[in-house]
């Protein structure tokens, strides 16, 4: 053991060895000192493993020069950084969720490079509302009489809750305590709202009686959470928000509809089951709405509250707004991505999200012929064919609803799938794909413009036996 570990060389010695390179001018030195001793302690716990393991002096150095290199690598380069999603999965919460539309990047680039006009009115020079231009936009939007936004949906719900129901009940049904991702569930938000939680109905049914019967002197509110991410079938029953709404109102009380995905179009024309929108939900009466803005809206991560303008100034005065306020780079990619709304047919053509989600299926497969053949002639040692799959929405968005697509198909004995995959998250720019029954699977609907020569070429890179 001690003669395996004397082989691997001092950190010093590396140290001048790698400062005589190129690559190494611009990195600063603390930076390649932690990377060669990452690189060292890794070859030290293997060789205490397996004393034989890279036993030639050479090898060894070599692989720690080489563990160093892509250490630094990681280091230096943005970790926030672009990446090819070829997983087929249009909101991926790992990659960064809804695509920005273009005019969002403008508007971030042109407009906010400098100093930027966010909280002050241009006419009287006095501060103003942050908000306003959000708040404007939807109520052209939806028929809200007033809005706002905060940073992501969990917090509108929970400052919608705190605002109206602190220290009060609030009744929702048992079918509708959803859990979200990262584990975060509704009753845990409505907990730490300060609002009680007040369960009526079962699982799978809950009717009107039930909402009624609950009611209390202590009851503050209702809510009605739409299931986004999950669907339940069979022998169910819900109450109808219309139904809800004049329940609520009969008492004296608000309802609170959290919409979840919150489309601003009808996606039914597309073939998908029919979602609430928000602007059902301002027809039917809900005195709040709450939902995501980077899910079907396709903007970025936030929460957006509508509704009644008296509880949205109130939820505006709660000292929490603060906390979960937003900042200019959210304000202006939102301001851009529901300004294509006012013409839904721009909205379809400038917000990625929505321009993925209608991709034909015939679209798809021609251009997953063109990768595999070019695959193919770039690497004729691997298999590489198109089959039929399935694209997903993600983020709790359309659940159960599946879409057609046709998936390229990577098949090679060396390396093997996983080995592929690894490469291609560690390509520049790293590209996700799926791993699945031994093929490495691409899925075209996610490809940006100009992302299938690139796409192509790492695929190349990485089916190279090393």
């Amino acid at each position: 053991m001690s003669d395996a570990l004397r082989k691997i060389p001092a950190v010093e010695r590396l140290l001048e060895e790698v400062q005589a390179e190129d690559w190494t001018a611009e990195v600063p030195r603390r930076i390649l000192v932690e990377a060669l001793r990452a690189a060292t302690d890794r070859a030290r716990m293997r060789l205490r493993e397996d004393p034989s393991h890279e036993a030639d002096s050479n090898t060894l150095r070599r692989t720690i020069l080489t563990e160093a290199r892509h250490n630094v690598e990681s280091a230096i380069l943005p970790h926030y950084r672009k990446v090819i999603n070829a997983t087929g999965i249009i909101l991926h919460t790992a990659l960064g969720r809804a695509v920005l539309p273009a005019k969002a990047i403008r508007q971030i680039t042109e407009e906010l490079s400098g100093y930027s006009l966010v909280q002050v009115d241009v006419e009287t020079g006095r501060r103003s509302r942050r908000d306003g231009r959000i708040e404007w936009l939807l109520q052209q939007l939806t028929g809200a009489e007033a809005a706002t936004v905060v940073n992501n949906n969990a917090a509108a719900t929970s400052i919608v809750l705190n605002t109206v129901a602190k220290g009060k009940e609030v009744i929702v049904s048992r079918g509708q305590l959803v859990e979200i991702g990262g584990s975060f569930r509704l009753p845990d938000v409505m907990a730490a709202s300060g609002a009680t939680l007040v369960e009526v109905g079962t699982t799978n049914k809950t009717h009107a009686r039930d909402y009624e019967n609950a009611i209390t002197p202590n009851t503050a509110a209702l809510l009605r959470v739409h299931p986004s991410n999950y669907k339940i079938t069979g022998f169910t029953a819900e109450v109808p928000l219309e139904a809800l709404v004049r329940i609520a109102h009969q008492r004296g009380l608000p309802l609170i509809d959290d919409v979840g995905a919150g489309p601003l179009v009808d996606f039914s024309p597309l073939g998908f089951e029919k979602e609430p929108t928000l602007q059902a939900s301002v027809r039917a009466g809900a005195d709040l709405i709450t939902c995501s803005a980077d899910k079907l809206i396709g903007g970025s991560q936030g929460g957006l509250i509508l509704g009644r303008a008296d509880l949205v100034q109130a939820i505006r005065k709660n000292p929490f707004a603060r906390i979960v306020r937003v900042g200019k780079l959210t304000l202006a990619a939102l301001e851009s991505t529901l300004s294509l709304f006012l013409d839904e047919t721009q909205a379809f053509s400038g917000v990625p999200t929505l321009r993925m989600l209608r991709r034909s299926l015939a679209d798809l497969t021609a251009q997953a012929e063109r990768i595999a053949q070019a695959i193919l002639e770039k690497s004729p040692a691997a298999t590489a064919v198109t089959i039929d799959g399935y694209s997903q929405m993600g983020s709790g968005s359309l659940p159960t609803q599946n879409l057609a697509t046709r998936l390229v198909a990577i098949q090679s004995e060396a390396p093997p799938p996983e080995e592929i995959a690894l490469r291609l998250r560690r390509a520049s720019p790293p590209i996700f794909a799926r791993v699945h029954k031994g093929r490495v699977l691409l899925d075209p609907r996610t490809l940006l413009a100009g992302e299938e020569a690139i796409l192509v070429e790492g695929v190349t890179a990485a089916l190279r036996c090393e």
